[in-house]
């Protein structure tokens, strides 16, 4: 069994900052692809950023420059700093990872259960 337990939303003003984390436990040979989506009220859940196993990353437009995501392969852990946040970047953060519990494992998409994040004006 594999759980992803999120941390570190809450209530913010507008400008300020928020880190949160999301730690990967359980039966776990290795972790390729992590990410991070949002989903706002009455809206579909998208992404914000990415990283693979190496390293790269990926974000959406509308939080580059703003946020920075990062891991700890150590730890089965991966990080979203959120900088100069915005009423917009207000909603439900979930992380995401393509996981091997096994060596021939093809691996599987698991997520976490969600954090809210309110920026307020």
């Amino acid at each position: 069994q594999v759980q992803l337990v999120e941390s570190g939303g809450g209530l913010v003003q507008a400008g300020g900052s928020l880190r949160l984390s999301c730690a990967a436990s359980g039966t776990i040979f290795s972790i390729n692809n992590m990410g991070w989506y949002r989903q706002a009220p009455g809206k579909q859940r998208e992404l914000v950023a990415l990283i693979t196993n190496g390293g790269s990353t990926n974000y959406a437009d509308s939080v580059k420059d703003r946020f920075t995501i990062s891991r700890d392969n150590t730890k089965n852990t991966v990080f979203l700093q959120m900088n100069s946040l915005k009423p917009e970047d207000t909603a439900v953060y979930y992380c995401n990872a393509n996981i091997k519990r096994r060596i021939y494992d093809l691996g599987s998409l698991y997520w976490g259960q969600g954090t809210q994040v309110t920026v307020s004006s």
